[in-house]
């Protein structure tokens, strides 16, 4: 019997979910976003596969009724890191009005056997109480890594859980939007990309020239600021992830703060600031590119990631 027949097995004879005290309950806490897709820049052709899958079903469940679709399912976003994945996953739940739950690793992980698994059931038993709502799972191949990689048993019995939590064993999972991020999906369990599971992968790039400029603008607000030309630092910015932005506004406050102390009074970020800052780093991106474009070129069966070999001709990423 193998490791997912074992624990759906176990799952079958004890039907008698397992409670928690109330420590234990607050594993994560549901939130209702503001942010909406009106608030992310960009990323329209993403947009546009995020609504047909979780939005538009929603709003027209006849349509998807007649088709033999239900509302809910699961989504995993990747790409390389900084680039907005949970912003998005935030604005798919204040699309929909949705309660939102961010689970992170460290809220499910415990050093008792048997007790992660537990918490990760948990946890999907409040999101199908919420009702609708975005179960959020960041940087999920680290709980969902492939099972032949695992020495451990507990390790391969938690992506168990997982599988089955997804394919909604105790309970139906209708209206609960499952979305998964991560910036190497090619390490997950290849029983996660089943349908049924994660079988929408959408690709999240770096933000382009107009949304850097916006980016700048907005890390830049409510500080000193001199005369700047920030259409040409995000023209110089290319493949810059957002995080690798928000790096260069904190360099450059940095260099505008030191003249403030030698200078004793407030001097305004500059040009030359922002110029300085940009040169003196690359996109972490890049990395992030090669190992993504070696997996694709030389491991990718199915082609699930030919859109990242196109993006990288259409942009002339060199790596």
């Amino acid at each position: 019997m193998s490791d997912y027949d074992e624990l759906a097995e176990q799952r079958r004879k004890n039907l008698k979910l397992i409670h928690f005290s109330k420590e234990d309950q607050s594993l994560v806490e549901s939130e209702k976003p503001k942010e909406t897709f009106a608030d992310v820049g960009g990323l329209e052709e993403v947009k546009k596969k995020i609504r047909m899958n979780f939005i538009m079903p929603l709003k027209q469940p006849e349509v998807f009724a007649a088709y033999g679709k239900q509302a809910g399912g699961s989504l995993l976003l990747f790409g390389p890191p900084g680039c907005g994945k949970t912003f998005l996953a935030r604005a798919v739940a204040g699309e929909i009005n949705a309660n939102f739950f961010h689970v992170e690793l460290q809220s499910i992980l415990s050093m008792y056997s048997g007790q992660s698994e537990h918490n990760l059931h948990d946890i999907f038993e409040k999101a199908r109480e919420s009702k609708p709502c975005v179960l959020f799972i960041d940087e999920i191949d680290a709980l969902g890594g492939s099972r032949h990689q695992m020495r451990q048993h507990h390790d391969r019995m938690l992506v168990n859980q997982l599988l089955l939590e997804l394919d909604g064993l105790q309970a139906e999972n209708d209206n609960v939007f499952v979305i998964g991020a991560t910036n190497t999906p090619w390490y997950l369990d290849s029983a996660l990309r089943r349908p049924g599971r994660f079988n929408h992968l959408v690709f999240v790039p770096p933000p382009e020239e107009s949304e850097r400029q916006t980016i700048l603008e907005l890390k830049l607000s409510g500080k000193p600021l001199g005369t700047l030309n920030l259409s040409k630092i995000a023209a110089e910015t290319k493949l810059y992830s957002g995080a690798d932005l928000e790096q260069l506004v904190k360099d450059a406050v940095e260099s505008a703060m030191e003249r403030t102390f030698e200078k004793g009074e407030i001097q305004p970020i500059t040009q030359d600031d922002l110029k300085r800052s940009a040169k003196g780093r690359k996109a972490t991106t890049l990395d992030w590119f090669a190992t993504a474009k070696n997996y694709a070129t030389f491991s990718d069966s199915n082609r699930d990631y030919q859109i990242v070999l196109d993006y990288i001709k259409k942009h002339g990423v060199k790596s």
